[in-house]
């Protein structure tokens, strides 16, 4: 009887005891590409990937949506209707809120042009919703020779309020560019810097070949600079994610140096290949994590599936634990 009576005080005091959640990887176990994650207005968060083909049809942005980071849920299309100058394939998609006019969502992405005579292009497209549909100005923002003008990614700059655009690959630099403030095309009179070079060398631990990917993070006092190399895809996939940091979103920047005198941070290990092109989420304590994709070798024809691992921060640099993709179970973000 007394053993009843204090249950029912401990239940009426309105103490409760909650079990941490767990995530194991992967956190979606299919084809999801370059993956972009964002926590929207609405406080959901949101995860944009390359085209894909589901169920027959083809997809031109995958978008999934999730309350916790962990469970994700898809929403078919985010861009279903392709801009007029481009074709069928369009990838490495960034989305960012509009801090400025507080109402609108911008999705740039990589895109072909039909022109035969031009490459790749960069495009922009722009919707109310996260979900979109997201519909494009009208006209690439930037094209140019083969895959140069490939992944961009915006960061908005709080301090300064300017906005920047970062892109590149084909065996270039990256790039970075500052944008005007509708977001829709670059300020008059800026000009493009190069911030990071690619590295040639025979040395098969070489992931500077070739760069792209680029992702910009503010930390305490640094910028970070994510960014891949050198081969996605395909039999001899051999790819792995790098770190750069800045005092200024612009540069100059300076590499990290891993035990190998690299500046990679994570690369394959026997449960995952190629590693790579990610973004980087910060949860509610504050604890940034890096969504990236990466590939089972015991089912390579899935493709590029979606992984998520914590980033500690030692002596100012951005760490993964192991530097390499986790398979076992661990604490999930905290988001509520």
């Amino acid at each position: 009887m007394k053993q009843s009576f204090y249950i029912i005080l401990f239940l009426l005091s309105g103490v409760v005891f909650s079990q941490e959640s767990n995530y194991k990887n992967p956190i979606v176990d299919f084809n999801f590409p370059d993956p972009t994650v964002i926590k929207a207005a609405d406080g959901y968060y949101y995860a944009y990937a390359t085209n894909t083909r589901r169920n027959g049809k083809a997809v031109n942005i995958q978008v999934l949506k999730s309350e916790n980071l962990v469970e994700w849920h898809q929403h078919g299309d985010a861009m279903p209707e392709q801009p007029n100058w481009a074709s069928s394939d369009f990838w490495a998609p960034h989305v960012t809120y509009n801090k400025g006019n507080g109402s609108s969502y911008y999705m740039y992405y990589s895109g072909e042009s039909n022109d035969e005579s031009i490459g790749k292009c960069l495009g922009v497209a722009v919707s109310d919703s996260p979900l979109g549909p997201f519909v494009d100005k009208g006209e690439p923002l930037l094209c140019g020779d083969t895959f140069i003008n490939i992944d961009p990614m915006v960061f908005q700059d709080e301090n300064s309020g300017k906005n920047y655009l970062y892109w590149g690959s084909g065996h270039e630099s990256i790039k970075v560019r500052e944008l005007s403030s509708d977001l829709l095309n670059f300020r008059k009179g800026s000009v493009i810097k190069e911030i990071i070079h690619p590295v040639d060398n025979s040395k098969i631990e070489n992931y500077e070949r070739l760069i792209e990917g680029a992702w910009l993070t503010k930390r305490d006092n640094f910028f970070y600079l994510f960014y891949s190399g050198d081969n996605c895809c395909g039999e001899n996939a051999h790819y792995a994610v790098m770190v750069a940091r800045s005092e200024s979103p612009e540069g100059p920047f300076e590499k990290y140096k891993n035990r190998k005198g690299t500046p990679v941070i994570l690369s394959q290990n026997k449960d995952w290949l190629a590693p790579d092109h990610n973004s980087v989420i910060t949860d509610e304590d504050q604890t940034d994590w890096i969504m990236y994709h990466a590939i089972d070798p015991q089912d390579i024809e899935k493709g590029r599936i979606f992984l998520m691992d914590k980033i500690n921060y030692q002596n100012g640099w951005p760490v993964i634990e192991k530097g390499a993709p986790s398979k076992k179970l661990l604490p999930a973000p905290q988001t509520n």
